[in-house]
């Protein structure tokens, strides 16, 4: 009878447990993230690996300690007639040894897979597909392509305003590399899908900063970019958006860059290329759209009384 019903709350706790998590919407992946976000890039996806490794890591200890906590507790509580004090054993060397070396074990585990991580996450090819240069600033951001030349001579930039949102768009499967700067005080690069961030410098050079990262994009989408340094009045209107599409798309997007609009005859500017790229990939659908989806402008007015909202038609 008492292994019937211990057997029967085993089989409760179970159920409970697997209709929580169906309840709560997870699936399986999902909870086995343990709350990692689904990353993009390959690099994030890399550390997602090691937070659930991690974990269950944790859990597995924690039940080992648990179990033996609440055996001792059973094992050597109070019984009627039994002596004030238990038996007392001065000392038990090769549990003390096994006991001391555990943990250095442990330790040791964790400290090489959260460098092998951090290698993998920051390693740097040689020859990157695309590189970008990243310049922070108050309080937008200026996002040049290297390598390229717009009609006017200099590199293809996209610069952002305060009332549009740079739209940064790069190819998927492809090495990214992202060289950061400041022209003014520290910022930082914070791609949320990305599970990465790295601080803004100026002159980094000079300041002994590694302003250098790359990231390989997994899959095609709109993904906000924030600025996650306290950088001033405007800060939270520091936003961005990267705009993963497929191969062709890019290649047909940074060639316009590098055009003449012949509406305009000036230079291509992003939404200009990408209204462009959006009639000769009629499928791009939201992936080729002008203006930003992810986000839209914060307003910049000191007096408003309202927060801001989407504009109506736009970004």
């Amino acid at each position: 009878m008492a292994r019937s019903g211990k057997g029967r709350r085993l089989a409760l706790a179970a159920t409970l447990a697997t209709g929580g998590m169906l309840i709560s919407g997870c699936s399986t992946q999902e909870f086995m993230r343990f709350g990692w976000p689904d990353p993009v890039t390959v690099q994030g996806a890399r550390m997602g690996q090691f937070w659930t490794g991690a974990v269950i890591s944790a859990l597995i200890i924690g039940v080992l300690v648990w179990g033996l906590m609440f055996w001792a507790f059973i094992a050597y509580r109070k019984r009627k007639n039994s002596p004030l004090y238990p038996k007392q054993t001065k000392e038990n060397l090769p549990l003390e040894l096994i006991y001391t070396a555990v943990p250095f074990l442990m330790v040791g585990v964790l400290f090489y897979f959260t460098v092998t991580t951090e290698n993998f996450a920051l390693k740097r090819d040689p020859n990157p597909a695309v590189t970008i240069d990243v310049t922070g600033f108050k309080w937008n951001w200026d996002f040049g392509y290297q390598g390229t030349t717009a009609p006017d001579g200099q590199e293809v930039h996209t610069i952002g305003s305060s009332t549009e949102v740079p739209v940064l768009v790069l190819p998927v499967g492809q090495i990214i590399q992202y060289e950061l700067s400041s022209r003014d005080v520290i910022h930082s690069f914070w791609v949320i899908d990305y599970v990465f961030k790295r601080d803004v410098f100026p002159d980094p050079e000079p300041n002994n900063t590694q302003n250098v990262i790359q990231t390989t994009i997994t899959r095609t989408g709109a993904f906000v970019g924030r600025c996650a340094e306290l950088c001033g009045t405007y800060h939270s209107a520091m936003n961005f958006e990267v705009r993963a599409v497929p191969q062709d798309v890019y290649d047909a997007y940074i060639g316009l860059r590098q055009q003449v609009n012949p509406a305009t005859n000036d230079g291509y500017t992003a939404a200009e290329a990408l209204r462009q790229v959006q009639t000769q990939f009629p499928d791009c659908g939201e992936l080729c759209s002008p203006v930003a989806t992810s986000t839209y402008p914060f307003t910049t007015n000191r007096q408003a009384q309202e927060a801001s909202q989407p504009i109506a038609g736009g970004n």
